[in-house]
């Protein structure tokens, strides 16, 4: 039980809610209905996709994770070198029944962003692709790990008969949940700048630097909630949520290469502010609807 537990951490809990929810509210908003689909892609947004996201990331990332400190915690488990193969196993078969699932119940557009979604997750940490390692990328990658649910939450309901117009609103919401995700990952990068480097691991953070990954996490946060004014009225509101994001950075707008795992803490409060932003958007979310 014990071996069985630090695999299922290694999906890190604290964060199965950010896939799931997604793809959950964008398959209710675009018509679809508590039918076997939807609960068929909150159970795998919410578990065994975060498995194949966090826990083959654990194993490949191994060696790196032993020498940081961060590990060890809510912000990922060091995983026992005797439980990589059992945790690569157990991502592919908790995955596989689900996928085969989702792909019978769609069509062939669903199919594409689930495939889109499948790819970026394995490519950011497999080796020889290693997104995550390569700058820019990385935090394009990462930030379609969370978008990409709630796209496919779209195209999966307009394929059983919802309601799904691509028009600019939509094209806006994502977009904005795209630049928030390009922004977090930056800001998240900003600690381990010096850690990377050492280890000659690449990244937005250790190309730019700290300070200017901080500002480039920033200026993605400002963009988004720029492009979020373009929804309707009440959905405008949304753009008032990156504010709290602004406000977690801005104090590490000085930050130094020498000091960047004072970020830390920064990081620390935005995992917590997901939370708060969530249920925000849950409430939004229950207006509009209402309305």
């Amino acid at each position: 039980m014990r071996r069985a537990g630090q695999v299922v951490a290694s999906s890190r809990p604290l964060s199965w809610v950010n896939t799931a929810f997604p793809f959950g509210a964008a398959y209710l908003l675009a018509g679809g209905g508590l039918d076997v689909a939807f609960w068929v892609g909150c159970v795998w947004f919410l578990v065994p996709y975060n498995l194949l996201m966090y826990g083959v990331n654990d194993v490949f990332d191994y060696e790196s994770d032993l020498r940081n400190p961060r590990k060890g915690g809510v912000e990922g488990v060091v995983l026992d070198r005797g439980l990589h193969r059992a945790t690569l196993w157990s991502a592919a078969l908790s995955n596989l029944p689900f996928i085969v699932a989702l792909l019978a119940l769609g069509s062939a557009q669903a199919a594409a962003v689930l495939a889109v979604s499948v790819f970026a997750v394995v490519a950011y940490s497999a080796p020889r692709l290693r997104f995550k390692e390569r700058p820019f990328l990385d935090s394009v990658t990462s930030s379609t790990h969370f978008v990409s649910p709630a796209a496919y939450g779209l195209a999966l309901a307009a394929a059983r008969g919802g309601d799904v117009d691509l028009d600019l609103t939509v094209v806006a919401a994502l977009g904005g949940f795209f630049l928030w995700g390009i922004g977090s990952h930056a800001f998240g990068a900003v600690q381990d700048v010096t850690a990377d480097r050492e280890a000659g691991i690449g990244s937005i953070g250790t190309v730019l630097g700290a300070r200017p990954t901080t500002w480039f996490a920033l200026a993605a946060y400002v963009l988004a909630g720029v492009l979020l004014l373009v929804l309707p009225w009440p959905a405008t509101l949304a753009s008032v949520l990156v504010l709290p994001y602004v406000a977690n950075v801005a104090p590490f707008l000085t930050i130094t290469d020498g000091d960047c795992e004072r970020a830390n803490a920064g990081w620390r409060r935005f995992l917590w502010l997901n939370f708060v932003t969530g249920f925000l958007v849950t409430q939004l979310l229950i207006w509009i609807t209402l309305r």
